[in-house]
């Protein structure tokens, strides 16, 4: 890999122009970081990017900070230029990846000004994330630039033509064993760990039983605010709930039986009862899955961490 000249001090030469453009967007990519934890009262969901330990992982290969805004790029085809030399990262779906048109290897590689780096659409996966060194820098909504799809707070969507600031690129490139940059993909259903409640006692017993031993699909109905699974639905029907808070990874039952889990755009008040909640880990790998992916619920143990 080649990296950027840096002084003594482990800094990059500064450009205070330095910007990304925006040459094709793909489907659908926004500028993302770890999100607005804390605002739950005022009815503000945490957002951020759907599969955080990608993101991170991103920012790590380049030694930003972990949760310094980065571009979450659903299902590739994201095209972009930068005005300066840059390190560049990418994690997540893995995807054909080319400058110039030339494929590139590694997850980690630099950038030269003018030249094109796209994202081809993803072999698996939905969410590829890339991040510049430096970071990018965008207007803040309370304490973040998540672009939060619900609620439209944040920047919106990319279009073609978008120009994003880019901060100093400070720091040494870190050494980052390429066993933790390769995907895993495992074989079977996708398991999902989840904590029992708050109202999975209003679910009979053979509700909860058929909850953790059918063998669900991820549906159509999957974007940033939650996750439909398909399957024989649960028999619980109607129920008379007043509208509480919500968290990331709760898993609803509506009335027609069939779980919708939330993502990171989720509402943070819900009507339906929630059955139990997906452990954060676990729902950056849903946030990965592909409509008609198997999935199977495990429950973790009663009362613990």
């Amino acid at each position: 890999m080649t990296a950027v000249l840096a002084d003594r001090a482990g800094r990059a030469p500064a450009d205070r122009d330095a910007v990304v453009t925006v040459v094709e967007p793909g489907p659908a990519s926004t500028v993302q970081d770890l999100g607005r934890p804390g605002f739950a009262h005022l009815g503000i969901t945490t957002s951020g990017g759907a599969d955080r330990s990608s993101l991170m992982l991103a920012n790590r290969l380049l030694g930003n900070v972990a949760g310094a805004p980065v571009i979450e790029s659903m299902f590739g085809g994201l095209t972009v230029a930068l005005s300066t030399d840059r390190m560049i990262a990418v994690a997540g779906a893995p995807t054909d990846l080319r400058i110039d048109g030339r494929p590139v290897s590694e997850p980690r590689t630099l950038l030269r000004a003018g030249q094109q780096l796209r994202l081809g659409f993803s072999k698996w996966g939905l969410r590829t994330y890339l991040a510049v060194q430096g970071g990018i820098e965008a207007g803040l909504v309370f304490g973040s630039a998540s672009a939060d799809c619900l609620s439209g707070l944040g920047p919106r969507p990319l279009r073609p033509g978008d120009r994003l600031s880019l901060g100093d690129a400070y720091g040494v490139l870190p050494d980052v064993p390429l066993e933790l940059v390769t995907p895993r993909t495992e074989p079977g259903p996708l398991v999902l760990r989840f904590h029992w409640g708050p109202r999975d006692r209003l679910f009979s017993p053979a509700d909860r039983a058929a909850f953790t031993t059918r063998c669900w699909a991820v549906g159509n109905s999957a974007d940033r605010v939650g996750v439909r699974v398909s399957g024989v639905p649960l028999t619980i029907g109607s129920v008379d709930l007043p509208s509480e808070g919500m968290a990331l990874g709760a898993v609803q039952i509506p009335p027609s039986g069939e779980p919708i889990v939330f993502l990171a755009d989720h509402p943070v008040t819900g009507g339906y009862p929630v059955i139990g909640v997906v452990t954060e880990r676990d729902i950056d790998r849903l946030a990965q899955a592909r409509p008609g992916t198997a999935v199977r619920f495990s429950a973790l143990p009663r009362g613990g961490a």
